[in-house]
């Protein structure tokens, strides 16, 4: 498979940023279900796919949200056209006779409570990633965030489910209102070994 041209990766990684002002443009149901049509290939253990996704686009269920956020997280994520409650189903071995359909021993691996959310929150975080690039490479700006109250979230959105939230992430068409300066990341030899 050939190297993305550099354009692609600056969108999706080198000139990407975390918006916190957002234009009124809205993001229409086709794009997100566009968004999450990508974003569904990348790679979980055993097929998983134990996130959820919450697009939570309406003032109805934005002001059901609201109560739960810091007070920083709050404008910014009202503003914002769309905000994902990104969530993982720690009951996701109940798919995995259809997801993982050359092994169906599947399901037992994760048999044990603690295994079933270890593999469920690690997979949903990928698939949270795997979102936010998929967003940003369909022209979306994307804001992730913790910063919210993850049991009133729970309640409010997954009560009666095995699904618990994760982070947030706020997508549309950001500007450059509250920007901040491009923050360092640790160089190669500071993060990274070769063995």
């Amino acid at each position: 498979m050939p190297a993305a041209p550099p354009a692609t990766l600056d969108q999706a990684f080198r000139e990407a940023r975390t918006r916190n002002g957002w234009s009124p443009q809205a993001v229409s149901e086709a794009l997100l279900r566009e968004v999450y049509d990508l974003a569904k290939w990348g790679p979980t253990s055993a097929n998983a796919s134990p996130a959820r996704f919450v697009f939570v686009t309406s003032d109805a269920a934005k002001q059901r949200l609201a109560p739960f956020l810091s007070a920083g997280n709050k404008v910014k994520t009202m503003a914002a056209p769309v905000c994902c409650i990104v969530g993982y189903d720690v009951a996701f071995a109940e798919h995995l006779p259809r997801l993982f359909p050359h092994d169906q021993t599947a399901k037992t691996w994760f048999a044990h409570p603690q295994v079933a959310e270890t593999t469920a929150f690690r997979n949903g975080t990928l698939q949270g990633a795997y979102l936010i690039i998929a967003a940003r490479l369909l022209g979306l700006d994307c804001g992730p965030m913790s910063g919210f109250d993850n049991a009133g979230v729970d309640q409010e959105f997954f009560a009666g489910t095995s699904v618990k939230s994760n982070f947030l992430v706020n997508i549309g068409y950001g500007t450059d209102e509250n920007l901040f300066a491009r923050s360092p990341r640790l160089d190669f030899e500071e993060a990274c070994q070769i063995l």
